[in-house]
Formats: C-alpha cells, structure tokens, sequence
C-alpha cells in the first residue's frame, strides 16, 4: 500500500533517461602550426557555445612530441573529458588503443609545404598584424643578425632552420609519435598515410578552405553546422586578417627549388592528401579545380582568411589571443 508523501520522483517516473551522444562524440583536431588553425579554433569557439559541445583546449602550446608516460598521461585527460567533446592541440598523432582508450576520430588540415615553412620563417621574425611588437615577445633572445638574415642564404648556405630535419614538419603530425615519424623518408611517410586512411576523418587543404568547412560540416553536423556562414561573416573575417605574416618576401628560383628537392617527402604527402580530399568532395558534388602537378609548388597562393599558427617549440599562448577577442 502507497501512503501520501512517501513516493519519490524515481517510484512515479523512473530513472532520467540517459544522455543521447551524438556519434562521433570524440574529435581529436591535432591541428599543425601555420596551417590556418587559429581561424578553425575561433570558428570553434563559437560553435561550442551554439551547439553546446564541450571544446577541450590545453595550456601547452610548445610540445608536439611526448613521452611514452606522457602520452599516457594526456590521453587518460582526453578520454575522461565530458562528450561530445572536441579536443585541440599541437601535438603529433596519439595511438589511444595502445594504451587500452577508445580511438577518437581525427581532423586535421594541411597547406603547400613550402608556404607554410615561409610563413613560419618570417612569422617568426617579423610577427603580423596584430601587433608590431609581437614578435619580439615570440623570439627575445634571437639574435639580430640571425632576425634579418636572408631568406637565400639560410636556405643556399643550409643553415640548419632551411634544413632537414627541421624541414620535416608536417608528416610527423600524421606519422606520429614513434622516433622515426621525425627521420624524413619512406617510413614516416607511409606511416602517415597509412594513419589518414585510417584515423583521420578528414584532412583538408588550406588553400580550399571553404570546401573543407563544407565537409567539415555534412560529416560533423552536431559540431560544424553554420560554421560556413560564421566564417564568411565580415566581423570575423576582419579578425582573422589581423592574423596574417607581415613581411614575407619570395625567395630565388635557385632557392626554391632547393627547397622543393629538400621537401620531398612533405611534398609527396600534401599531393596524396590534396588527391584523397579532390575525391571527398567530387563524391559529395563538391568541384575541383582540375590542374596538372607543377614542376615546382607554386607560391603564396592566395587563400580565404590566411592565418599563422606558433612555430613549433616556440609557440605563444594563441588560446588567450582567442579570449582577447572576445572580450572586444
């Protein structure tokens, strides 16, 4: 027998129904420096606080390759934040499964490796828009001569920031973090496509920035959707130019070819990468500019929005540029 006032809300209703996630509820945006991530993660911003997803960001802004134990540390961290959640980092590719977590799933854009080592090369030096000084604040204890040298003769005299290994910069962030993902050759190579096929949901290219938040959006609607229209609104737009290299100057045919010869490999990746994502969006009757290979990459293609990202090692606090602007 049921007496007045002594039922509760489990005996009239049952348990609260569980949380619905949508799927995939675990997004891993490892994104790669000076390849337009500043502008996806003020984009993220946004969405998180309109679809309601939980953006994950880190106060470690300088180091891509972990141990073994801090791998561990980072995924345990990630896996235990509250979905759907998206985390962002600069950090080269995490095997969750090795280490018992569930694998989330990838997204990642790339640029033509040639403008994104320019970029970086007078970013560096030189700082953007936002602030004359800002690259003093980057790089203080970077010698004048070394702030002013040539851009010919770092790379003709191979100096060793216009060499391999440090010229191996985007391949790691796919291979992932076993040693040789830094030795430039077929290994690190293979390893990383073999990661994009496999890990990654959608790796994009800068240079079509729209089409990849197309993309973004029919795979990722519960994260992405709207992103498109927000992107293209000119307040933000207004913003994310603040963000472009000043000073870039183009370096000699000699140069650049080196240059080329030199970035083999992050060549012949952005190529398969560029092909794979020209297939994602004939697929879904998105067109391509249809273009035979050039001899040479072609330089400081015009992109939508152009944005910096740190150099890896010596990146600065980039979330809090972010809060900044909000605060406006």
């Amino acid at each position: 027998m049921m007496f007045p006032g002594n039922s509760t809300y489990l005996d009239d209703h049952g348990p609260p129904p569980s949380k619905v996630l949508p799927f995939p509820s675990q997004v891993v945006y490892n994104r790669v420096g000076k390849c337009g991530s500043r502008t996806v993660v003020l984009l993220l911003r946004i969405l998180s606080e309109k679809h309601g997803f939980n953006l994950v960001t880190s106060d470690i802004h300088n180091k891509t390759r972990l141990t073994k134990n801090e791998q561990m540390e980072l995924i345990k961290n990630i896996s235990t934040a509250e979905q759907p959640y998206l985390f962002t980092r600069h950090v080269h590719f995490l095997n969750f499964s090795r280490f018992g977590g569930d694998q989330p799933v990838y997204i990642n854009i790339i640029r033509d490796p040639v403008n994104r080592f320019l970029s970086n090369y007078f970013f560096r030096r030189f700082g953007d828009w936002r602030g004359e000084q800002n690259h003093m604040i980057r790089t203080p204890s970077m010698r004048q001569e070394e702030r002013y040298l040539d851009i010919n003769e770092c790379i003709l005299e191979n100096y060793p920031e216009c060499s391999n290994p440090r010229l191996f910069y985007i391949i790691p962030y796919f291979c992932g973090q076993h040693p040789r993902c830094r030795e430039p050759g077929e290994w690190a190579l293979e390893r990383a496509k073999l990661n994009v096929n496999e890990n990654f949901l959608l790796v994009g290219i800068l240079e079509e920035l729209e089409d990849v938040l197309l993309l973004l959006e029919r795979f990722l609607p519960h994260y992405f959707k709207g992103v498109l229209s927000i992107y293209k609104d000119p307040e933000h737009r207004k913003l994310g130019n603040m963000t472009v290299t000043v000073k870039k100057t183009v370096p000699s045919p000699e140069a650049v070819q080196i240059l080329y010869q030199r970035m083999r490999y992050e060549y012949e990746f952005y190529h398969y990468v560029k092909e794979q994502f020209h297939l994602l969006k004939r697929k879904f009757g998105l067109k391509s500019r249809v273009s035979r290979p050039a001899l040479r990459p072609q330089f400081f293609i015009p992109t939508p929005l152009e944005t910096e990202e740190p150099v890896d090692d010596e990146e600065q606090d980039d979330e809090k540029w972010l809060e900044d602007i909000y605060k406006r």
